[in-house]
């Protein structure tokens, strides 16, 4: 007679085995918040206002007639905390008694939570710049475009990012008076794929050791460009606006488009975003007992505005110039 073996011992065999471990998700990092000027000095309301004084200006004197005294231009900034958003999630008493994964769900809650909210918090920081222009126009500041679709064209035909879109960037924010330093460009992971296959940038790898690093290790590091382009630090980023459709000085975007933003990230009034968390995310828990389910709830109230138009250059490319 034949020992234990599968063919004939198959109620001994567990043909399913689960895992302690739970496959998590792949996330990529979130950046906007360091470029927002974040504010606290509200006690209550939902509104913010905030003054602004412009510039003095000079007369020519004429001898023996009395000094005209001029006051100078006010105006006021107003933002609002116009969101108000949650996450929550419950889990019955009888699922927590009969599931093997019950206490790693729970612990998921909260920071799964945060992290949705997070993630609404940055595509709204980042919509706001968009929103704070006008679309299929230049928006010019002292004889300077800030808003334009690239010239660049790409192996697909579609508008792709070149050099020149990064120093005409500079040049606008040099014009708008914005200090040249901590210049910062958040730019779709499709502006990264051009930038690499450049055809000069390629030409250069063999002659020139300084870029042999991009071809073992690529462009980036996590989410920030190992170089600096023409003084813009590179960061990428999932959650920049989609452009499904705009001309601009006759060069459409097609249907694919994204807003890829240039600006001065100096510390203090020069942040090109601007905002405030009226409630920080706040988590709360309890029992319902007519449900009888562990409930768990995180919200916050936030709002953002683009603060200083004059220090964003938007620049339109297209999605579509990475082959499929």
């Amino acid at each position: 007679m034949a020992g234990f073996m599968d063919a004939n011992q198959q109620f001994m065999i567990r043909t399913n085995v689960w895992s302690r471990t739970i496959k998590e998700l792949l996330l990529d990092e979130l950046n906007a918040m360091k470029f927002v000027r974040i504010i606290s000095d509200f006690p209550d309301g939902y509104i913010v206002n905030i003054p602004s004084i412009g510039e003095a200006e000079t007369v020519d004197f004429t001898e023996g007639q009395a000094i005209r005294y001029n006051s100078m231009a006010t105006g006021n900034f107003q933002f609002s905390f116009n969101q108000y958003k949650y996450s929550a999630n419950a889990i019955s008493e009888k699922f927590k008694r009969d599931s093997y994964y019950s206490a790693d769900v729970i612990a998921a809650f909260v920071p799964r939570q945060h992290r949705a909210l997070m993630e609404a918090v940055e595509t709204n920081i980042l919509a706001q710049g968009n929103a704070g222009q006008t679309a299929a126009n230049t928006n010019q500041i002292n004889g300077a475009d800030h808003r334009w679709v690239t010239a660049g064209v790409g192996a697909t035909g579609a508008p792709a990012i070149t050099f020149q879109d990064f120093s005409r960037a500079r040049y606008a924010l040099f014009k708008a008076n914005v200090p040249l330093v901590n210049l910062v460009a958040i730019i779709d992971p499709s502006v990264a794929y051009t930038v690499e296959t450049q055809t000069n940038i390629v030409n250069l790898l063999s002659p020139n050791r300084q870029w042999e690093p991009m071809t073992i290790d690529g462009a980036t590091t996590g989410f920030k460009f190992m170089y600096n382009i023409y003084g813009f630090d590179c960061y990428l980023s999932n959650y920049l606006p989609s452009i499904t459709s705009e001309t601009i000085s006759s060069i459409s975007s097609g249907t694919s488009g994204v807003a890829n933003y240039f600006f001065s990230a100096a510390p203090g009034d020069t942040m090109p975003f601007i905002g405030g968390f009226r409630q920080m995310p706040t988590v709360y828990s309890e029992f319902n007992k007519d449900l009888q389910q562990e409930e768990y709830l995180t919200i916050a109230e936030y709002g953002f505005k683009l603060y200083r138009p004059e220090n964003l250059c938007t620049v339109i490319t297209s999605t579509a110039v990475v082959p499929t």
